[in-house]
């Protein structure tokens, strides 16, 4: 009976198994490769990296949703009157170039190293704000524009075009200057054109752009924020350049309304 049984099971599988084994072998030869047994492998969609054309900054945070338009209280508020140096002082680094108003704009003469100048206002805001200008370099090596700025009870500087002439950052972040801390990056800049800077504090960010192109965006919450050397002379508000000479205008202000967080 198990012979038997055994038998009738054979014949009747065999005939199935060869079928199936006919099926298999019509599938894997459609699909084998014609060129010279190389398998190629095209990529889904979702696994093509795409390099983006330019890219002249490194995003410091990771952008969790796209951030709104702030709301302004104000209009925006001249700081430089294009005639005098009224409202800001020359400062005495010890070394430092003259400082002349020429033609509507600010102009200050390379210093050993620095050239720079401050604010006497009292009634600057120390966040929720945005200072706005243009800055170019006429002759020089270094860094022409270090535009120094409140942040909350300290100050930092965004640095154009500094380490040789093609640094942006801010110094200091953790005691880091713009060389050394995540919000350096590198961009090229020509001698006589100018440049719209632009920087915006609210209490947990600062972000920077230059010629409407977002270069710095960090996140401060719980960081250091603070200046570095000759730098603490700028405070409150300052411009100043580095064995350059420089030329500011359209020197801006304007306050943005308090963030208000959902809870």
């Amino acid at each position: 009976m198990k012979i038997l049984f055994t038998l009738n099971s054979t014949r009747i599988c065999a005939p199935l198994a060869i079928a199936f084994l006919l099926i298999n072998c019509v599938g894997a030869q459609a699909t084998e490769p014609t060129n010279n047994n190389l398998a190629i492998v095209e990529p889904v969609p979702s696994q093509i990296q795409k390099t983006p054309i330019q890219s002249s900054f490194k995003t410091q945070e990771p952008e969790e949703k796209k951030q709104a338009e702030p709301k302004w209280t104000s209009k925006p508020q001249s700081l430089f009157d294009g005639k005098s140096l009224e409202g800001w002082e020359s400062i005495e680094f010890g070394g430092q170039g003259d400082c002349e108003i020429k033609d509507k704009r600010i102009e200050l003469q390379a210093g050993d190293p620095f050239t720079g100048i401050s604010s006497t206002r009292d009634d600057l805001p120390k966040t929720n704000y945005e200072i706005s200008l243009e800055a170019r370099k006429t002759d020089g090596i270094d860094f022409f524009c270090g535009l120094t700025f409140p942040v909350a009870d300290s100050h930092c500087t965004l640095i154009v075009g500094g380490w040789g002439g093609s640094t942006v950052g801010l110094s200091c972040i953790d005691d880091q200057d713009a060389s050394r801390n995540d919000t350096c990056t590198y961009l090229k800049f020509e001698k006589e054109q100018w440049y719209k800077i632009k920087v915006r504090v609210q209490p947990e960010t600062i972000q920077a752009w230059i010629d409407d192109e977002k270069v710095v965006d960090k996140n401060i919450k719980g960081k250091k924020i603070s200046l570095r050397g000759d730098t603490t002379l700028c405070e409150p508000l300052g411009l100043c350049s580095f064995m350059t000479v420089a030329e500011y205008k359209n020197i801006q202000l304007r306050k943005l309304a308090p963030v208000h967080k959902k809870k």
